[in-house]
Formats: structure tokens, C-alpha cells, sequence
């Protein structure tokens, strides 16, 4: 069956549900796991005008520290629950793409993710995370609720 996974961790509801999924997916096919989390760019309005270079270092050492808390709490779930599994920090790459791009490049067959329920027109102007990630993945993805 899956002899890779890819799971995408943000630290939401959505995604802790999906964690359990994708521990479940690796217990029952023996698949290594890859949890990825992803931190966006900074953006050009945040850091214009006088000491940008300085808000866009504070940005980014910040972006680190909750990238790092997200994926230090997914490893305590994973050790808890005997998966060995390894982890990827992927900065200033929107979340959809970073999970695309890293499941090609690892050569992982399934992707495992939360869907974060975006409604309305937020999700009609900007669309889901999950939905890119349908859209352009190339292997199966496992959308949990």
C-alpha cells in the first residue's frame, strides 16, 4: 500500500485530527512518515519604510519559534504513540506549495492533511489550502475533518 507519507502539521484542530490519521496510516502499512509544517514570507507592506530588514529578521526568528513548537509537540505525539517519523521546516513558502513541492522531491506516495473548513467568500476569493493541494499534487491526499 503506502511506503511514504507525507503529513502536514500547522498545530490547528484540523491538522491534530489529521495526525492521528496519518499515525494510524503508518502503524497499519509499516510507511515512513514525513511531517512537514511550512511558514509563510513576510510581506512587502509588513517590512517597507525605515529598519524593514530589521522586522523582516524579527518576522522570520518568530516564524521559527512557532514552526519549532508545532513540530516539537507532533514528535511527542509520535513518540507516544512508537512511530518513528522525521520532520520538515519549510520557510517563506505558502503552505500548499511547500507540501507539494516536498512530497515530489521526498518521493512520499500519500499526503495526509487537515482541512481547516474555510466557508463562504474568504474561501471562494482565496481558496483552501487543501483544495491547492488536491489540485496539484501528484500522488493520493488524505483530507481529514
Amino acid at each position: 500500500m503506502f511506503k511514504h507519507i507525507l503529513l502536514a502539521i500547522d498545530g490547528s484542530q484540523a491538522s491534530d485530527k489529521a495526525v492521528q490519521s496519518a499515525l494510524k496510516l503508518a502503524k497499519l502499512t509499516g510507511a515512513k512518515l514525513l511531517a512537514v509544517t511550512a511558514t509563510e514570507i513576510w510581506s512587502a507592506l509588513e517590512v517597507s519604510g525605515p529598519d524593514g530588514r530589521g522586522r523582516i529578521q524579527k518576522f522570520e526568528a518568530a516564524q521559527k519559534v512557532a514552526a519549532d513548537k508545532i513540530i516539537a509537540a507532533f514528535l511527542a505525539v509520535a513518540k507516544d504513540a512508537g512511530i518513528e517519523s522525521r520532520t520538515v521546516h519549510v520557510p517563506d513558502q505558502d503552505a500548499a506549495s511547500a507540501i507539494v513541492d516536498t512530497a515530489k522531491r521526498e518521493g512520499c506516495d500519500v499526503i495526509v492533511m487537515g482541512s481547516h473548513g474555510r466557508r463562504g467568500l474568504d474561501r471562494l476569493l482565496v481558496g483552501s489550502q487543501a483544495q491547492r493541494v488536491l489540485t496539484h499534487a501528484t500522488c493520493p491526499v488524505l483530507v481529514c475533518r
